[in-house]
């Protein structure tokens, strides 16, 4: 017997049921109806609901936006004007998609119609995962999120105090390079760890790294001591910055 794909409109029907039905659950939990004001913000991704008398908030994936000017749908992962680190996070559904034969997961911007944000954060959080999902409606835009955890209002201070002003990509996560690195020529990407777009980092840790020849200052005395510091002379740089030179190298 020869079991065929689902097609694409018999699967979104079945991902949207079951998002539904989850959705309720969500917002009865968190009251998220009852909420007069919403903010979020990219630099820190998270989303603030809020009214005279009480707030709640939350971290968000970015999944894209709908624009009702156009009626066209953008995928977050092919968004250049969006700052959020973990929009990288989206890819995965366009894997899905590229397996599948989904175009709509595939193609990063593509006509729509009043349902098409819905269906696709529906797959998104299916793909991906969440405790809910939320959309806010800026003018002409509709945005939607996938909302990964309830977090308190000094997390999320925390979160934004951490941020650093790049001069090029603006309020973004910092990393450190040593004075060496850049994005003119090849002197070799050494990290403290394996890095790529997006990814989370636990509290403690940072994007960081080094040339080779600063490699080798480093080994001659079996880890950072004054001398490879000074060598090295590590400066503060912006996530987005970081990735464009270790892409380059």
């Amino acid at each position: 017997m020869i079991f065929r794909p689902l097609k694409y409109e018999k699967y979104a029907d079945k991902i949207c049921q079951k998002l539904t039905e989850f959705q309720n659950n969500f917002r009865k939990h968190y009251d998220t109806e009852n909420y007069e004001n919403w903010f979020y913000n990219q630099s820190s991704e998270t989303l603030r609901l809020y009214s005279n008398d009480k707030e709640i908030y939350f971290k968000y994936i970015p999944v894209g936006t709908f624009s009702l000017n156009t009626n066209s749908w953008l995928w977050a992962w092919a968004n250049e004007d969006s700052v959020e680190p973990r929009k990288l996070r989206t890819l995965k559904i366009k894997e899905f998609g590229e397996k599948k034969n989904y175009e709509k997961l595939t193609n990063p911007h593509f006509d729509g119609d009043k349902f098409t944000g819905w269906e696709l954060t529906s797959i998104a959080f299916d793909i991906i995962g969440g405790i809910g999902t939320y959309r806010v409606i800026s003018d002409h835009l509709e945005k939607y999120l996938l909302l990964t955890e309830q977090i308190t209002k000094e997390e999320a201070e925390k979160i934004e105090s951490e941020l650093i002003e790049c001069s090029v990509h603006g309020k973004i996560r910092k990393a450190f390079i040593c004075q060496h690195l850049n994005t003119e020529q090849k002197t070799g990407f050494e990290e403290a760890f394996e890095t790529y777009r997006g990814m989370e980092l636990d509290e403690e840790d940072d994007f960081q790294a080094w040339c080779s020849e600063c490699e080798k200052e480093r080994l001659k005395t079996d880890g950072w001591n004054d001398e490879s510091m000074e060598f090295a002379k590590i400066k503060l740089v912006c996530e987005r910055c970081y990735f464009e030179i270790k892409e380059s190298n």
